[in-house]
């Protein structure tokens, strides 16, 4: 009856380490998450500080282009009062296709595109464009790592009762996935 009694305490010890350790993977991919999201909301902090200095430069040359500049400031402003990943993730998309119209509008503008401050604005929101599409491929990678965790089994069986969802990936709308047409 003792041995009997040993490999039951030895057999509850395992299952309870396993418990947690499955546990505590599960905290650290989904910190792993909320880390690679604020790694976003920092370049995408930057994108809206570098935008208002792009508009103000092109306000100069192409003062009639007033349509233009005001959804690029809307789309602006609109992304940074986005609350939820969702949110977050379609008025950015809203933001990237204003942003495509004002560059549309500078290759109209010969001097402009020459202008020194605006050559250094729009590579300094170049470089942050390719941070934020890193940053994003890297939450997505986590985030997939997270969802499938969650969903795969022996976890998926606790998972919700431990107060853990899946997250939603960062993806881009169905018009931005069209390739663009170059026509000469």
């Amino acid at each position: 009856m003792g041995t009997l009694l040993i490999v039951l305490v030895v057999l509850a010890v395992i299952i309870g380490l396993w418990f947690l350790m499955m546990y505590n993977r599960l905290v650290s991919l989904r910190e792993m998450v909320r880390n690679s999201w604020s790694q976003i909301d920092v370049q995408l902090k930057r994108r809206h500080d570098l935008i208002p200095n792009l508009v103000e430069t092109v306000k100069g040359y192409a003062t009639h282009e007033r349509q233009t500049l005001e959804a690029v400031i809307a789309a602006r402003n609109a992304a940074m009062q986005a609350g939820s990943v969702e949110e977050k993730q379609q008025t950015e998309n809203m933001l990237t296709g204003t942003l495509r119209s004002l560059f549309a509008v500078a290759e109209a503008y010969p001097t402009l595109k020459a202008n020194e401050n605006f050559m250094q604005l729009q590579e300094e929101l170049s470089g942050t464009e390719g941070k934020i599409a890193y940053a994003r491929q890297h939450y997505n990678d986590v985030t997939n790592q997270f969802n499938a965790s969650i969903k795969s089994f022996p976890a998926n069986l606790f998972a919700t009762g431990w107060s853990f969802t899946e997250q939603p990936y960062f993806e881009i709308e169905a018009g931005e996935r069209a390739v663009p047409q170059v026509k000469f």
